[in-house]
């Protein structure tokens, strides 16, 4: 599986904003995902499935942004530091990192 961490922004700036002028920008990190790219064929360079995948993850406007920090590829049964504790405290994954199966991904970019 292919694993792409993002990292989340909020301006808080935005909030009280009406809309006119200038937004202000009060930037606060709001930490990020993992998301999963299942079943990756291991053919393809994971570059290219980051670029391929880039414009449904990241996002930037007044008030808010997502962004790509990096990628790496792990085994199938793989969990994020979030679902780890998740399953560690809770006992179950409640709220698991996004996932997406690659061959159900590519299809809706097509």
């Amino acid at each position: 599986m292919l694993v792409i961490d993002t990292q989340y922004m909020e301006n808080y700036g935005a909030h009280d904003w009406d809309g006119e002028g200038e937004c202000p920008q009060r930037w606060k990190f709001k930490g990020g995902s993992c998301y999963k790219i299942m079943n990756t064929p291991r053919n393809i360079d994971p570059e290219e499935i980051v670029e391929i995948v880039r414009g449904s993850i990241e996002k930037n406007d007044d008030y808010s942004r997502e962004y790509i920090l990096g990628f790496h590829v792990e085994s199938e049964d793989w969990l994020s530091e979030f679902e780890r504790s998740q399953q560690e405290y809770e006992g179950r994954i409640a709220y698991p990192e996004p996932s997406r199966d690659y061959s159900e991904l590519i299809a809706e970019l097509a």
